[in-house]
């Protein structure tokens, strides 16, 4: 049985579709701000794997409320990973490229030195230290820009936002890879299952949707994809600011998860379609 922490993001969503035998634990049963009573529930259920899919993602709040996050992003899933050691199961987290500076235009390799710009990105590297550091076989799955038919999404905002007004302006200077949540939670059941029979394929690697785009571009894409006749606006960041800095370069690379799981990098164009799709049917 595996085990999920996480049942209404929008990787979670998508895992209980894939895993309907699993057990999936929501704020309500075990809350990440008490990190040992995760690693309780872990102890006491006693399953073949745990995938961590929760963690606090509002990047602008947590600028102000660092110390929650750090017991969320941080503290529970070091705990996790401690009892999924002390168990020897495989443990899989998902991170993000908030734990680079966003620097330059080349992809991000595993190993890049990290550098956050902000608390999000701190308390998510806080995480995968501890989760290193407990020393069980464990994979921590870095992606970016995560979309879906569920929840809070940059896709689902451009198809509300595009069939109400004329023209948006859209970032153009933040190039990454929109990554869909369905291939995440597709990728972390294959690397729990993997990690079971072969643990030394554990570590740290890079998940993202191809091709890279910029924000702006993506949004035309949605929009050309849906039928929306808005037209797009490029603007910089810094005519659009917010409480947390967004990294300008997300490219991430994601080879060493080709070589090592056969996972290439999803078609984020094929997903936006699905999605688009999906949305409509859950309106009629």
């Amino acid at each position: 049985m595996i085990l999920v922490f996480g049942k209404t993001g929008q990787v979670a969503t998508e895992l209980q579709a894939l895993l309907p035998d699993a057990m999936f634990l929501g704020r309500d049963e075990a809350d990440l701000s008490n990190p040992a009573l995760c690693a309780q529930k872990i102890a006491l259920l006693k399953p073949g794997a745990v995938i961590n899919a929760a963690a606090y993602t509002a990047v602008d709040k947590a600028e102000t409320d660092e110390e929650t996050v750090a017991l969320v992003n941080g503290a529970a899933p070091t705990e996790m990973a401690k009892a999924c050691a002390a168990l020897d199961i495989p443990f899989v987290h998902i991170s993000t490229d908030y734990v680079f500076d966003g620097s330059g235009e080349t992809p991000f390799t595993p190993d890049h030195p990290t550098a956050p710009l902000g608390a999000y990105g701190r308390t998510k590297l806080l995480g995968e230290n501890g989760i290193r550091a407990a020393g069980g076989t464990c994979a921590i799955l870095r992606t970016s820009w995560v979309f879906s038919s569920h929840g809070n999404n940059f896709v689902k905002t451009m198809l509300r936002l595009g069939a109400e007004r004329d023209k948006l302006t859209i970032v153009a200077d933040q190039i990454g890879g929109p990554t869909p949540a369905r291939a995440i939670a597709q990728a972390c059941v294959e690397i729990a299952n993997r990690l079971k029979t072969e643990p030394n394929t554990a570590g740290t690697y890079h998940f993202s949707g191809a091709p890279d785009v910029s924000w702006a571009d993506f949004a035309r894409a949605i929009f050309a994809e849906a039928g929306i006749t808005c037209a797009v606006e490029d603007i910089p960041s810094s005519a659009y600011p917010t409480p947390a800095q967004r990294p300008g370069n997300s490219r991430m690379d994601c080879r060493s998860l080709k070589t090592a799981y056969g996972l290439g990098r999803p078609d984020w164009r094929a997903a936006v379609r699905t999605t688009i799709n999906e949305v409509n049917e859950s309106h009629e």
